[in-house]
């Protein structure tokens, strides 16, 4: 192997690890020598994934918990410390869903998967930077740390059925890239991935495997590019998204401006509402629409290109 993809003696915590994204995940990086910290919530699944990393020959121990507890935020640095001395990598991927229409939708729905999901990464995120700002701070030195978030195209799409879902995958994809920004300097490294894969969670969404050849959509094909930023390798790869399934991997492009309107006729250049209207009617219409639905201006439906089968967004 490239000395760049080694990831050797590496300590790393993954989320979400006993069962579809989170186990594929736990395994390639047990596969390339990481040493792991499994969490998930209490259960056999979770135990399972660490017994076969172990029957292969590698380390794993598991941290169970609800990973929206600052508790068991803690108790996973903490195994992470006691257990092998250090922590190298955080992958992110425990998640929920709860899918309902927006008018539907309960508090406690909406208050789970958001809790679950951008909780979940923020407390992970907290208190894993704290430690390696602390370790910066001792070496005199970067430290190797990497971080791997779990978003979704659910918020490019905006995704119907699901406002909870899409809403915190949008606020993890703003979470990886602030921690990129502040974090960098101590030697973190913070990305993204958009996986699709076909795992329990989405089931519904993805239908069944194909009969014939590999599964595009099995999430060890996702696991890959996890290892990957987790390696020396991506020492310059911070704060990007990837759409990730099958042979495919896209970075996706910041938001861009597409129209600046400005005031005009004002006395002073500032905004009134006869200037608001004036500027964009001739863009957007005069509210007339009639049978004509608005179009929904901020959507990225780029990814639906890279499908490799037809998928049910």
């Amino acid at each position: 192997m490239d000395d760049a993809l080694a990831i050797a003696g590496r300590v790393a915590i993954v989320t979400g690890a006993g069962n579809g994204l989170g186990r594929a995940e736990a395994l390639a990086l047990a596969g390339a020598g990481a040493r792991l910290v499994l969490n998930d919530l209490p259960g056999d699944a979770v135990e399972a994934v660490a017994a076969e990393i172990g029957a292969a020959g590698g380390q794993a121990v598991v941290a169970a918990g609800d990973v929206s507890e600052w508790a068991v935020g803690e108790e996973m640095l903490a195994t992470a410390l006691r257990e092998y001395g250090q922590l190298d990598i955080l992958v992110n991927n425990a998640g929920v869903l709860r899918d309902r229409m927006i008018f539907t939708m309960s508090e406690q729905e909406w208050d789970l998967v958001l809790r679950v999901h951008l909780r979940g990464h923020f407390v992970t995120t907290r208190l894993a930077t704290a430690y390696w700002r602390e370790q910066r701070r001792v070496a005199g030195a970067p430290v190797y740390a990497r971080i791997v978030n779990t978003s979704s195209e659910a918020f490019l799409l905006g995704s119907i059925g699901q406002p909870n879902y899409a809403a915190a995958k949008a606020g993890i994809t703003a979470l990886t890239v602030t921690t990129a920004r502040a974090c960098a300097r101590y030697g973190v490294r913070a990305n993204a991935i958009c996986p699709r894969a076909r795992t329990a969670m989405t089931a519904e969404l993805m239908g069944a495997a194909p009969d014939d050849g590999p599964d595009p959509l099995a999430p060890e094909h996702v696991a890959p590019l996890v290892v990957y930023l987790a390696s020396p390798a991506a020492e310059a790869i911070n704060g990007e998204v990837f759409v990730v399934h099958g042979g495919v991997a896209a970075v996706m492009e910041p938001p861009k401006v597409r129209t600046v309107f400005r005031a005009a006729g004002t006395p002073d250049g500032m905004w009134t509402l006869d200037a608001v209207h004036a500027a964009l009617g001739p863009t957007y219409g005069d509210g007339a629409y009639g049978d004509r639905a608005p179009s929904i201006g901020f959507l990225c439906e780029d990814t639906l290109e890279l499908a490799t089968e037809t998928i049910g967004f």
